[in-house]
């Protein structure tokens, strides 16, 4: 799955400490040369003969012009097999989703949009820094689902300084009443050097209370399960099949090829003699990077060998956080010598675990309960332990 990064915004939101950078003009020209570039580098080494989806994220992705998009998308089909069904997802941002532009991206070879309305509170939306007003953002949920029918997905914050939960369940029931048949739903994290954490941390904004914080994510479950959406992986849910292909195969521990600047990504070097799976990351800066792909094909800043461990760790860590878990098989594909069971179902922490309600082992796989997937960061520790030991 090549995940092409477009670094650019209009604007920083106050909570964001992405690789982004505001620029007064863009010259999309070089960038999109070296975005190809890069994408047919990186496929080649990787052999990959397949690819099962491409997600344009960012920075602003639905900045770039649909021709850029468009000529990603050529050179990943002219590199590896893009089967017509494949998906292909943008994320876009309210104030950038014009009917024609997204017209211009479906035409490009998009079918299916994730757009970032993080709220349809107009307070909530300044005090996040956001470009758009509710109005807007209700606009282009409605102009994307014209254009991607079922394949419209929107994000949602929890957990804002000042939220209540009687907000944001009256938030929720609005968003039902918008979304299509995808939701992705995030918890606000104050990251340093942001300025929303910043105010909060200065006291010019209230921390909301961690037990408010629980509240929310149950009555944001409740109610979306109740409209028939299923919660397949922790911060996301669906309903009528419309499960992201993409969100699946990284929470999967599939290969994944990053591409552009400060992207990451995980695959083996088949196409270079090698059989060890890398994790890898593309240099941030976007004039530092574009000069090392015009120079060696690719802007690779840092390379790290994933010890066998290490991949089982990824797996653990990602794969709990979907409904389904790990399964006996996706686990022995990492894992050829030691089974699920042995590493998991003798007595230890898994085992205190499974009798206290959190986790389950059975023919199926290793998986968390519902409580679990709430607590799953204090649950992990424990499993990554007996990991190590096993």
């Amino acid at each position: 799955a090549p995940c092409p990064q477009w670094p650019y915004c209009r604007k920083r939101c106050s909570y964001c400490n992405f690789n982004t950078y505001v620029v007064p003009a863009v010259d999309e020209a070089p960038l999109r040369t070296c975005l190809v570039r890069e994408a047919q580098t990186l496929l080649r080494i990787s052999q990959v003969h397949s690819v099962t989806s491409v997600f344009f994220g960012g920075g602003t992705p639905s900045l770039a012009s649909p021709s850029t998009v468009a000529a990603v998308l050529e050179a990943v089909a002219a590199a590896a097999h893009l089967p017509a069904g494949a998906e292909v997802t943008l994320e876009a941002n309210p104030s950038s989703t014009s009917t024609s532009r997204l017209a211009g991206f479906r035409a490009a070879g998009v079918n299916r949009l994730s757009i970032g309305v993080q709220s349809l509170d107009d307070a909530e939306l300044r005090m996040l820094g956001r470009e758009h007003t509710a109005a807007e953002a209700r606009k282009a949920v409605e102009a994307a689902r014209e254009l991607f029918p079922g394949r419209t997905s929107i994000d949602l914050l929890f957990g804002l300084p000042r939220q209540s939960r009687d907000a944001w369940a009256q938030q929720l029931e609005a968003a039902l009443r918008l979304c299509d048949d995808h939701i992705s739903l995030y918890q606000l994290t104050l990251e340093r050097g942001t300025s929303l954490a910043a105010q909060v941390r200065g006291g010019a904004l209230p921390s909301p209370p961690q037990d408010m914080l629980a509240d929310m994510y149950q009555t944001a479950r409740t109610l979306l399960v109740a409209a028939g959406f299923r919660h397949y992986e922790v911060s996301n849910f669906a309903r009528k099949g419309a499960l992201s292909t993409h969100n699946l195969s990284y929470w999967r521990a599939d290969q994944y090829i990053g591409v552009g600047p400060g992207a990451h990504g995980r695959f083996m070097l088949r196409g270079e003699g090698g059989c060890s799976r890398e994790a890898r990351v593309q240099t941030l800066e976007p004039v530092s990077w574009m000069q090392e792909v015009q120079s060696r094909g690719h802007g690779t800043r840092s390379r790290e060998v994933l010890s066998p461990l290490e991949q089982l760790e990824e797996l653990l860590t990602l794969g709990l956080r979907t409904d389904e878990g790990i399964t006996h098989e996706r686990w022995g594909h990492f894992s050829p010598q030691l089974s699920l069971q042995a590493v998991f179902g003798e007595p230890g922490e898994a085992w205190a675990l499974q009798q206290e309600g959190w986790l389950v082992l059975d023919s199926g796989g290793l998986r968390c309960t519902w409580a679990g997937l709430a607590v799953l960061d204090s649950l992990l520790p424990d499993l990554l332990c007996q990991l190590q030991r096993g």
